[in-house]
């Protein structure tokens, strides 16, 4: 009786420490863009012509494929897709996949910890730290305008990329660069979904990319004249940069700390 006693309430203990979790919140509808901004920015080298035509309603709008609704970017101009809502203490999934129409590079970037106006970055986005979703590059980190963060790294022959256990180095224009070399590889093939997950706790950010942990990044922040201040929040941005992608879902939810293995 105590053995079923005990184990009854090893149970009841589960149950509710699994309905205490923060349940996940869908960023897109599955509809319509409510709940998101868009904008254009500066045109393509050598598709200006483009650019001149061009309106947010073509550029980022909800598609149907195959019966299933997703919010299709076209890449033809710089542009951003943007949160209305601002974010902070976060696991944040992007499912996506590249299309076939390339005007330049397959590049885009889920970016977070964006704050300020359209345009402040590059002349299209708001100011914020890019988890980067560019072909190849999928998980790198690049630090727009003055954001800044350390990182554990090695330096190559190509760069700088994230290695745990490497040296804690400053990243950040005004510091060693503003990109960071992702660890590994995890991207899928061409035309295939990708997962992307970004955990942000405080002043660290985690990148994972397919159920592979990429990047980790912390002390974040943004470096003025009186020093270095802290940035741990912001709007999520995803861009329009050089060619088509279409996106599954994105979804959030709150979290108090990111998960021990996730950082091992």
């Amino acid at each position: 009786m105590k053995k079923c006693s005990f184990f009854l309430s090893f149970i009841l203990i589960t149950v509710l420490f699994t309905s205490c979790e923060e349940p996940w919140q869908p960023l897109f509808n599955g509809e319509n863009l409510d709940g998101w901004e868009t904008f254009i920015g500066t045109p393509l080298k050598g598709f200006e012509e483009i650019h001149a035509q061009a309106i947010t309603d073509k550029v980022f709008k909800v598609v149907d494929v195959d019966g299933e609704k997703l919010i299709h970017i076209t890449g033809e101009v710089n542009g951003s897709l943007a949160t209305v809502d601002t974010f902070a203490n976060y696991h944040l999934e992007l499912v996506f996949k590249w299309g076939e129409q390339v005007y330049t590079t397959r590049n885009s970037g889920l970016l977070y910890h964006s704050f300020g106006d359209f345009g402040d970055a590059l002349g299209t986005w708001m100011t914020n730290i890019e988890c980067q979703l560019m072909h190849e590059n999928l998980g790198d980190t690049y630090l727009m305008n003055n954001t800044c963060c350390e990182t554990e790294a090695t330096k190559t022959d190509e760069g700088f990329r994230f290695s745990k256990g490497g040296e804690l180095t400053q990243f950040g224009k005004d510091f060693n660069g503003p990109g960071i070399k992702k660890a590994v590889d995890a991207e899928n093939p061409l035309g295939e979904w990708n997962t992307v997950e970004l955990y942000s706790v405080g002043r660290t950010t985690v990148h994972v990319v397919n159920g592979q942990v990429t990047m980790v990044n912390t002390n974040t922040g943004v470096n003025e004249e009186d020093g270095i201040r802290p940035l741990s929040s912001g709007k999520i941005q995803i861009q329009s940069e050089g060619g088509d992608l279409f996106i599954k879902s994105v979804r959030v939810k709150p979290i108090k700390e990111i998960p021990a293995e996730i950082l091992q």
